[in-house]
């Protein structure tokens, strides 16, 4: 299995393909076959395929059941070399690639394709790049080779390239296999929730119900989903307001706060998640999102439409495994916090975080007299730049008993307000312009719920900022999310690679940031969780070396994915 091949598909469902020597440079004449599937099935030794585009290929293999082990996507590779080179934002395509290579015009990648609700794959689909010879992949591929070996390190990236690889892979087989969803349990609970609906498509009858009490409670008609009119007429009411979130409604004392923040909740789950989206993006008993991975600069994914990386604790009752199967729901245990001590290497923090216990109790213990809300707002008051008030007292404290942690984290936010580009361990590179402006969203993990984005969020290639601090702000969490976001992909590949080496009948079915869903027969689960931590573990020495930081799981074996949390 450790033969390399480069292959492109034909636009008649066929394939070129030739062998790659240890330089990368073609060994043999380039093959052609009729078949894209059949020329993969018929060469089982091959360890790694290389072509221009995961999605566009490996879709086409999984609809004739062909699985591959490894591959090299020569377009997400070149988003990562160009981001290292502090060249983020330039076209990534293969074609844009081999221009640059030749001194020739760049064309400009292909515009972002829109959500297609209940898209399956893009079997039938023309490529969604410029078409380049298989001779014109090979020269983008050795020449990408050769970037990696400039990088400031070496190994590193060119194992980000294959964990980045590696995710796209995931990502078409979770697509493929899709999150199991019982359609009947929705609609009980959107009719539980919203009441009954109306003929034209307008509002159910609860937010009707609860936008009728908004107005009466202000005397007037207001309409509750425009935050606009709802600032208005509360300014009317001598009461000033500059959000509508939720946070901010509740320091007031008003009659309308309560219908209207309990408006807000339904009204998100009738168009996030209501009728329509059912409708949509469920088939067969599955929710099949289209992921993609890298879709932040910090590597976080995103999904392009169904908000599958949104889905409210109320809707989850309906992800349901199949008759005599489980859902295997695990998520990483305060995984920032152990990937902030094994990428400072600071050695105290290195201990808290090299047991599987609560690491803020721990640290408390060490650090902070046994009180753990302050240990936890420390730590994560450093990665997510809360330094002023009793953060800045905190973060004092912090820095005494762990000065390498601190200082990683310091350093990395003075190099985003000097404009210096910044790296996750791995090598994924912030670009210089990165950072939030002052009206960001701000805030800190809340305990026992999804982690928040560093003040200011999770930023898309590509979004300037002149606010010197708020870059400083956003690289001080970027090195530590970022280095996650390299850590996950690695667990996916060895979690992927544990299942099938088991000869499982386990899928992976669902991944966000910490959280991975592994379905599967009932019998399996226990080996399921037993691949889980081992995949974890292994996944941070392979990322960050040999360390004694643990990276454990909290692991329920379900029937509903609401039951795990």
């Amino acid at each position: 299995m450790d033969e390399k091949w480069a292959l492109d598909p034909t636009e008649d469902g066929g394939a070129r393909l030739v062998a790659l020597g240890r330089d990368g440079l073609p060994e043999g004449p380039v093959a052609h076959e009729p078949d894209l599937a059949a020329a993969v099935r018929s060469r089982p030794d091959v360890g790694r395929w290389v072509w221009r585009s995961t999605a566009d290929v490996y879709p086409r293999l999984l609809a004739a059941g062909v699985r591959v082990e490894r591959c090299y996507d020569i377009e997400v590779a070149e988003l990562l070399l160009l981001g290292h080179e502090g060249r983020l934002g330039e076209p990534r395509s293969a074609a844009a690639a081999w221009a640059r290579l030749h001194h020739l015009p760049v064309p400009a990648d292909p515009p972002a394709r829109a959500a297609e609700p209940g898209r399956q794959s893009p079997l039938f689909e023309p490529s969604s790049g410029t078409a380049l010879p298989l001779e014109a992949l090979v020269e983008v591929y050795v020449e990408q080779q050769r970037r990696h070996e400039k990088a400031e390190h070496a190994g590193r990236m060119r194992l980000l390239t294959a964990s980045e690889s590696a995710g796209m892979l995931v990502a078409a087989e979770m697509n493929r296999a899709g999150l199991p969803w019982r359609a009947d349990v929705h609609r009980a609970l959107l009719h539980e929730l919203l009441g009954e609906r109306y003929a034209g498509g307008g509002e159910p009858r609860r937010l009707a119900e609860l936008a009728d009490e908004v107005s009466a409670a202000f005397g007037r008609r207001v309409r509750p989903d425009l935050p606009a009119d709802v600032i208005k007429a509360f300014a009317e009411a001598g009461i000033r307001l500059t959000s509508t979130r939720r946070w901010a409604l509740e320091e007031i004392d008003h009659p309308a706060v309560a219908p209207l923040v309990a408006y807000k909740k339904l009204y998100r789950i009738w168009t996030a998640h209501g009728w329509s989206w059912l409708h949509d993006w469920v088939r067969d008993g599955r929710f099949r999102p289209e992921y993609t991975p890298g879709g932040t600069v910090s590597g976080r994914w995103t999904t392009n439409g169904g908000g599958a990386l949104q889905i409210p604790k109320v809707i989850r009752q309906a992800v349901v495994a199949d008759a005599g199967w489980r859902l295997v729901v695990a998520d990483a245990d305060q995984m920032e916090p152990r990937v902030l001590a094994a990428i400072s290497r600071d050695p105290g923090l290195m201990e808290v975080a090299g047991h599987d216990g609560d690491l803020y109790t721990s640290l408390s213990d060490r650090a902070f007299s046994g009180d753990r809300d302050h240990a936890k707002l420390a730590l994560l008051g450093a990665i997510y730049g809360q330094t002023s008030g009793d953060g800045l007292k905190n973060l004092a404290a912090l820095r005494r008993r762990f000065p390498r942690a601190v200082a990683y984290v310091d350093d990395a936010a003075k190099a985003g307000e000097e404009g210096r580009l910044v790296r996750t361990w791995l090598g994924r590179t912030s670009p210089p312009a990165a950072g939030a402006d002052d009206d960001g969203e701000a805030g800190l993990p809340q305990e026992g719920g999804a982690e928040l984005p560093s003040p200011g969020g999770d930023f898309t290639p590509g979004y300037a900022s002149s606010n010197a601090r708020a870059r400083g702000r956003f690289t001080r969490n970027f090195v530590v999310q970022g280095s996650a976001a390299d850590w996950a992909l690695l667990l996916l590949a060895a979690l992927r690679q544990e299942l099938a080496t088991a000869g499982m009948r386990a899928e992976l079915v669902f991944f966000q940031h910490d959280e991975v869903i592994v379905h599967c027969p009932e019998a399996e689960a226990p080996q399921v969780v037993e691949a889980i931590r081992t995949a974890g573990e292994l996944a941070g020495r392979i990322a960050f070396g040999q360390t004694p930081v643990r990276f454990p799981f909290t692991t329920a074996v379900v029937e509903r994915y609401s039951e795990a949390k």
